[in-house]
């Protein structure tokens, strides 16, 4: 998924977790640095829990993702990255990135 954005992945912040397990290859494939928060220090990984919050909203602890559709995943991307921020002077993620970006806004 990070692929159309590999120019804009500098960095890629990871807990401890099995999902990360591939970093390695994903880090070599985009030319990013991978970094790991240490093992239960939450506030390391502060925009990450805030939006995981926002993600469970859309897909709860314990889903079966093999239910989730496409379009549900879709709205759940959406929402955190339209989401205005203070610690971005009140833009929101999606705006900082394209702004900065080629790429540009999906619908």
């Amino acid at each position: 998924m990070l692929k159309p954005y590999y120019p804009k992945t500098l960095t890629i912040t990871c807990d401890n977790g099995r999902g990360y397990a591939g970093h390695k290859e994903i880090a070599e494939e985009l030319g990013a640095d991978v970094y790991f928060a240490h093992p239960y220090s939450f506030w390391e990984r502060g925009t990450n829990e805030n939006t995981n919050g926002l993600l469970s909203q859309y897909l709860p602890k314990g889903s079966d993702f093999s239910k989730i559709t496409d379009e549900k995943v879709q709205l759940a991307q959406k929402h955190p990255n339209r989401k205005p921020r203070k610690c971005l002077n009140i833009m929101t993620p999606e705006m900082v990135f394209f702004k900065l970006s080629d790429v540009a806004l999906e619908t």
